[in-house]
């Protein structure tokens, strides 16, 4: 599913704009899979994206051209991807019309939905079903996308500046699912998923965390929140009175201790002084405990709103963040669901030179790869 798009043909590239870091993927279609052509990551300046939203486009514009010239990228289409506070994404339920007839009525029905004024948003739908009620009304379910006017035109300025063309701009989260789960809609890898059952995603990001539930392959439901990888360090940092640099490094290399108290922690690095990472964990033990009770919140809310999932079979996690030692087992323990480490390289042929950095990033790839895949399809 991709949202604002203006038509694209060949390869594209995927533009993931985060809160650290710029990633950027040019895929082409391969058969029934895709061929990775370019792949690359730079690092942003602290403070020029805040929770998703870019607030120096300058900033950003110059972290893209580095990107171009380290990955050899000349002027090429590309599609990048908004997930903030300002994006507000709902599942109503409509008056049965055709594509038509709704796109022109979308804008009078959206305002009862949305929190952001209709004259202030671009809009954006998708029929994702029709059913018909016990009154015999045909209905639509139509998923709805709204982002605030001023936000998305600070993205295309940054884009713009850095010399790319924009083909479109697609939703963060439904591109991370299209990377997970593929272009099409109709079914997911795991095919036991039965009636009243769906699936979470998890892309945990350095600034946000997207929670998204995914039925039979459509996202139908999402849900932003600002307790992410960042969160994590800057907890560490207090806990310590250590930098942020100091503190990435200590959670990257410690990580959570094993959720069984079996393990011995000889694999945590012996040059890290044994305070420090008792100090560390307990920290992002605190933290993993409020980031699990924000999962259960969003993922009850769901179910009491849907009158067809009764049960989240299985939780995916992916994103930069997710690959915090132990933070799978810690979920499944919390949530009491299965748990499973994803991402987009299943969909993808990759060449010999990209194959180390992408191994490493493969978590943080997800986004970039799935708009570049939601391009190439549009």
């Amino acid at each position: 599913m991709a949202s604002f798009f203006v038509g694209a043909s060949g390869s594209m590239v995927g533009l993931d704009i985060g809160t650290d870091h710029v990633r950027l993927a040019q895929i082409k279609a391969s058969g029934s899979t895709f061929a990775l052509q370019k792949y690359g990551v730079v690092r942003l300046p602290m403070g020029s994206v805040v929770e998703g939203e870019i607030v120096d486009a300058d900033a950003v514009a110059s972290a893209i051209r580095q990107l171009m010239r380290t990955t050899g990228l000349g002027g090429a289409n590309v599609v990048i991807g908004v997930s903030n506070q300002k994006v507000v994404v709902r599942l109503i339920d409509l008056p049965y019309m055709e594509d038509a007839e709704l796109q022109g009525a979308i804008k009078y029905q959206a305002q009862d939905y949305i929190p952001i004024p209709v004259e202030e948003a671009i809009l954006d739908f998708q029929i994702v079903g029709d059913y018909m009620t016990n009154a015999d009304e045909h209905m639509n379910e139509v998923l709805l996308v709204a982002a605030q006017r001023d936000m998305i035109d600070e993205t295309v300025q940054a884009v713009e500046r850095s010399g790319l063309k924009l083909s479109g701009i697609d939703v963060t989260p439904f591109a991370v699912v299209r990377g997970l789960f593929g272009v099409a809609p109709s079914t997911l890898p795991d095919e036991n998923e039965g009636v009243g059952e769906a699936t979470a995603v998890i892309h945990m990001s350095a600034g946000i965390t997207n929670i998204v539930v995914v039925e039979k392959g459509l996202p139908r439901f999402t849900r932003v929140s600002s307790l992410a990888a960042n969160e994590l360090t800057q907890a560490v940092a207090t806990a310590l009175n250590v930098t942020f640099e100091e503190a990435e490094d200590l959670k990257l290399r410690v990580g959570l201790p094993d959720v069984d108290e079996s393990g011995s922690g000889a694999d945590i690095p012996a040059d890290i002084d044994p305070k420090k990472v008792r100090g560390t964990q307990e920290a992002l033990e605190r933290e993993v405990s409020k980031f699990i009770a924000e999962i259960r919140r969003s993922l009850d809310y769901y179910l009491t709103q849907s009158a067809q999932v009764r049960t989240i079979r299985r939780i995916v996690l992916t994103g930069s963040g997710a690959g915090l030692r132990n933070l799978d087992s810690y979920v499944a323990r919390g949530l009491q669901t299965k748990v499973e480490l994803a991402d987009a390289m299943h969909w993808l042929s990759v060449p010999p030179q990209y194959q180390a950095l992408l191994e490493a990033d493969r978590l943080g790839a997800t986004a970039a790869i799935g708009l570049a895949m939601g391009g190439v399809v549009a």
